[in-house]
């Protein structure tokens, strides 16, 4: 019985020193966090209330979900086939797009404009949101009383691009390859064409930069806008221009000494074209079968190729006249002539005595009088006496006046700095 005892009290003994042992970590834990009084910290004991407040939710609450959805316009959709698309199940919605005047702009859109549409978890229409022709955003919202249509014209944006290119094998191709839009090409060419014959010209390894706007309407692009700057190495020759705004309504290019670059005579009186005769002393005549002096410059063009004005001037003469056939003679500055030949028909409203603006377009490419193909015929006369157009220096017009020229200055030299700083680095690593 005594052995007993002692057993069971040692057993006793060793379940209170593991008991002990056991609880000596939480111990410690409860005395470190238990070492600093909260007096220490400034800090007053809290009493804890606990009490039950009622939520009270106004009846006119709602908690109903709206959905957003994205949706381009398809070949031959219907006002149904684009709502069911964003999972829309609107019976008036439908009957409303597919009937109101106010919103044909949405049933004429092209094919690839966007749609927004939002709609209640229960699939109707809550508002519909799109970019009409003119590039406004249209919203179509649905009222108590129907549907509610608003036009918002959005502010143009002007965003800078830079495209530089290097001819290889002809001057469309370098600015294809550039991802150069067609009428900053064209302006590209306008821009040098006093001083660089596009036709004859250009070499392999010329190469170009430039210097855009594009104009963007509620992110959506509108047009070509304007070339800032610009330069051009022809042949080794390094020709530049820069756009300079002398007041809300005038702006023009100049070389950075502030000369202009716009010459008064455009070289060519038409676009990318190609020259299918020369100015010669002696040339035998395709339809007559003699030589004769051709005394100007064929430009080969289909037929309704626009026909430019290559100076301001007054119109001296439109009309039939002998182997020109339908021709139009254009007087500028006193002493030079233009003249263009063979021309299909003239603008609208074209009468003699008329002022023109260099770049108008006055004519348009055709056969008339003797001509076996559609072509231009153009002269170049000065003091009455035909010159070759591509070869005669043309009088410049107008520099920069010296009360633009502190202005103008700073702003010649930004865009030089860019035109060096662009024609230094590689775009396509930049792209």
């Amino acid at each position: 019985m005594l052995t007993q005892n002692l057993l069971s009290q040692e057993r006793k003994m060793k379940l209170r020193w593991f008991v002990t042992l056991s609880t000596m970590p939480l111990l410690g834990v409860v005395t470190a966090f238990g070492l600093v009084p909260q007096s220490e910290f400034g800090l007053n004991t809290t009493q804890v209330t606990v009490q039950e407040i009622p939520l009270h939710i106004s009846p006119d609450a709602t908690t109903a979900t709206s959905f957003w959805r994205n949706e381009r316009v398809q070949r031959g959709d219907t006002v149904a086939e684009i709502l069911s698309r964003m999972n829309i199940d609107d019976v008036a919605a439908s009957n409303y797009l597919r009937t109101a005047s106010e919103a044909e702009s949405f049933r004429k859109l092209a094919v690839g404009k966007e749609v927004q549409a939002e709609r209640s978890d229960n699939g109707s229409l809550i508002s519909l949101r799109y970019l009409n022709d003119n590039n406004d955003q249209v919203t179509i919202s649905k009222q108590d009383t129907g549907y509610k249509i608003k036009t918002e014209t959005a502010q143009l944006e002007k965003r800078l691009f830079v495209r530089t290119g290097e001819i290889k094998t002809s001057l469309y191709a370098a600015t294809d390859a550039a991802g150069m839009p067609d009428a900053a090409a064209r302006q590209l060419t306008e821009l040098f064409s006093g001083d660089i014959d596009f036709h004859h010209d250009l070499r392999r390894g010329d190469k170009f930069t430039a210097v855009y706007e594009m104009e963007y309407k509620n992110g959506a692009l509108v047009r070509s806008g304007r070339i800032q700057a610009a330069e051009f190495i022809n042949q080794g020759h390094t020709y530049r221009a820069v756009y300079f705004q002398s007041d809300a309504n005038h702006g023009d290019y100049y070389t950075p000494e502030g000369k202009s670059v716009r010459k008064a005579f455009l070289r060519s009186p038409i676009e990318f074209s190609r020259i299918s005769s020369g100015f010669t002393s002696s040339r035998f005549h395709p339809v007559l079968n003699k030589w004769r002096a051709h005394k100007g410059v064929d430009f080969a063009a289909p037929t309704g190729t626009g026909v430019k004005s290559t100076a301001d001037g007054v119109i001296a003469l439109v009309g039939k006249q002998n182997g020109y056939g339908n021709v139009i003679m254009v007087n500028h500055q006193g002493r030079y002539t233009t003249v263009y030949g063979h021309l299909s028909r003239y603008a609208k409203g074209l009468h003699k005595g008329q002022h023109v603006s260099q770049g108008e377009i006055i004519g348009y490419v055709g056969m008339t009088g003797l001509a076996t193909g559609p072509h231009l015929h153009y002269e170049f006369k000065v003091d009455g006496q035909q010159h070759d157009p591509l070869r005669v220096a043309l009088p410049d017009a107008k520099p920069i006046s010296n009360a633009q020229y502190a202005a103008f200055k700073p702003v010649a030299d930004n865009f030089v700095a860019r035109l060096e700083l662009l024609r230094n680095t590689n775009l396509a690593k930049l792209d």
